[in-house]
């Protein structure tokens, strides 16, 4: 059985005690090593191009320059992989987009952070084969002509829920109301609130998958049964668990084109 490669680590938080934390955590993992630790942005900065780590504990404020900014300032296609780590959640979804394999909420608890940690090295592990598979390719010359990168749409939405994180993921989400200025996502039967628009959730799901019925609206396309023509002409669709969402008169037609029915 092949030996474990070593992960190599920064940890980068303002905070002394939350650093000694996530060491203390990483202690008797003989297969992790701490390259380096940095307690400001720009610092954070420095290590890793320093040290260029496997996995990096990324604090989002910090002094000088806040974790989103140093995965500015690195590039997010350079990044190691990226654990958020802060006492604020509502910068989740946005570390999500920008970085992150995964987001811990201050205080979490081992278990929450040992889920972290495999799912960091499991992303590591796929990284590795991936660059071996290129290298491979490049030898043998059968390197085709590189595709335009494609759009990157969300694939999990995180959410609160009895004061904890946890991750939907947006195959389960069978239609998105709005709620005030914020949204719910209905997935399975549950609704989940998000503290995020409507508008801003319809940019990054793919509409290819989603709809945007009415400024109230968003839903799966494939859990659509029927549209329906209500009084006073009104419009309406009907889902496929019986559940009906207004549809606005000006996306009508849009939404037969997309169904194949214009």
């Amino acid at each position: 059985m092949p030996e474990t490669k070593t992960m190599h680590i920064v940890i980068a938080d303002d905070e002394l005690l939350a650093r000694q934390r996530i060491e203390d955590l990483l202690a008797h993992d003989p297969s992790v090593a701490i390259a380096g630790t940095a307690s400001n942005g720009p610092e954070a900065v420095a290590a890793i191009r320093k040290f260029a780590p496997d996995l990096v504990f990324l604090d989002v404020q910090m002094p000088g320059m806040t974790g989103f900014e140093v995965v500015a300032a690195i590039g997010a296609d350079r990044m190691p992989v990226t654990i958020f780590v802060t006492a604020f959640d509502q910068f989740a979804l946005k570390a999500f987009e920008v970085a992150a394999i995964d987001y811990l909420v201050k205080p979490f608890d081992d278990e929450r952070f040992a889920q972290a940690l495999a799912r960091a090295r499991k992303t590591i592990e796929l990284r590795q084969v991936e660059r071996l598979t290129k290298q491979l390719a490049t030898l043998l010359h059968e390197s085709a002509a590189p595709e335009p990168p494609k759009r990157q749409y969300l694939d999990r939405i995180p959410v609160e829920q009895r004061g904890q994180m946890r991750v939907v993921p947006v195959s389960k989400i069978d239609y998105i109301t709005a709620s005030g200025p914020y949204a719910e996502l209905h997935a399975a039967g549950k609704t989940f609130a998000v503290r995020e628009r409507m508008q801003t959730l319809e940019e990054k799901l793919d509409p290819a998958i989603f709809f945007r019925l009415h400024r109230s609206a968003i839903v799966r396309l494939d859990r659509i049964d029927i549209l329906l023509r209500a009084s006073g002409g009104d419009y309406a669709v009907r889902l496929k668990d019986g559940a009906e969402l207004p549809l606005s008169r000006n996306r009508r037609e849009q939404l037969e084109q997309v169904m194949g029915k214009g």
